[in-house]
């Protein structure tokens, strides 16, 4: 059955559609002071948001920047929450359709995906190419410089108007992509704080993942993100793969691989991907990964006098995936 974009205008901007989601949007937020203030009127905000969208007057409003550096440096720009909630009200219509469109080895802001199955997929995809690690696999990884910062916005609303046919939808997410650009004129950049800017990295990269699947016909190839590797016996044959790989990229996405981010060697060698270095048969995390749990531990006691113990057990979580013994330790003595 052809997957078909169903929903109208006035799905998304309907009172009942935001108040949908508000609810989703809320979660996590209930402490914040923005999240209160809106909170506070309600039904007032979520009227007049509703009857901007219905008159046509809408209006994204300006980012406020900050930075954080975890694991590395990035500017985040974050919306006002009247922004935000439609962000939410958008996300919740398109992703089911989007979502049945993109391969099965994509793992980035997915229900049911994430690092963990991207890890898991690598190490089978590993088995399988290496027959039982009997034959050597061989892995090209490789990522995209500055992604959300070169997502080029004419060829995004080229991919999305193929797709969305209700103009009134194309014309609203135009707006979202219109309100950010990483350097004012240039026409290039999505925001890391909008969840829209999640599902359309992923629109915009599906075009090289069918590209990957059905023109270079590869079988095993995984992507996170601007993450992605591909696996094979034939060494030779993945380094044939690099130029129509970069020229995909740069004629068609506007993209380029990060020149210091490509290699290619064996699986049984260790592999980087997604935090962890991969082996044949464990996996340990990532050196910068370790120094920044702990950084981050000892950062909680120097602010709070003690660890917030939800934050212990998400990184006690994390490290459960791989030979962490006595990180585990480590992290327990916090």
């Amino acid at each position: 059955m052809r997957n078909i974009f169903i929903h109208k205008y006035n799905d998304i901007i309907s009172v009942e559609n935001l108040l949908l989601a508000w609810q989703e949007f809320l979660k996590g937020k209930k402490s914040r002071k923005d999240v209160q203030e809106f909170q506070l009127h309600l039904m007032k905000n979520i009227f007049e948001l509703h009857l901007d969208l219905k008159n046509k007057n809408y209006k994204h409003s300006k980012y406020q920047k900050f930075n954080v550096s975890d694991p590395k440096p990035r500017e985040i720009n974050k919306a006002k929450v009247r922004d935000r909630l439609l962000h939410h009200a958008i996300y919740q219509k398109l992703y089911p359709y989007f979502d049945n469109k993109f391969i099965f080895d994509s793992y980035s802001c997915r229900n049911g995906k994430g690092t963990h199955k991207a890890i898991n997929q690598f190490k089978k995809f590993a088995g399988k190419v290496s027959k039982n690690h009997t034959k050597t696999c061989w892995v090209l990884k490789c990522d995209i410089k500055k992604f959300f910062a070169n997502i080029n916005h004419q060829v995004l609303k080229d991919i999305l108007f193929k797709n969305i046919k209700d103009k009134d939808i194309f014309n609203l997410i135009v707006i979202i992509i219109d309100s950010f650009e990483t350097k004012k004129g240039c026409g290039f950049g999505l925001p890391l704080g909008n969840l829209t800017s999640q599902l359309l990295v992923n629109i915009y990269m599906s075009e090289f993942d069918q590209f990957v699947k059905h023109k270079l016909k590869v079988k095993y190839y995984i992507r996170y993100a601007d993450d992605f590797v591909f696996l094979s016996q034939d060494k030779n044959e993945l380094e044939k793969l690099i130029p129509h790989i970069e020229k995909f990229l740069d004629k068609r996405l506007k993209l380029r691989i990060h020149p210091n981010k490509i290699y290619i060697k064996t699986y049984a060698s260790g592999v980087d991907f997604l935090g962890w270095v991969n082996f044949n048969d464990h996996r340990v995390l990532r050196d910068k990964t370790k120094k920044r749990i702990f950084n981050n531990l000892e950062k909680q006691i120097k602010r709070c006098s003690g660890v917030n113990e939800n934050s212990k057990q998400s990184y006690l979580g994390l490290v459960s995936h791989g030979n962490t013994y006595k990180i585990s330790g480590e992290i327990k003595s916090f």
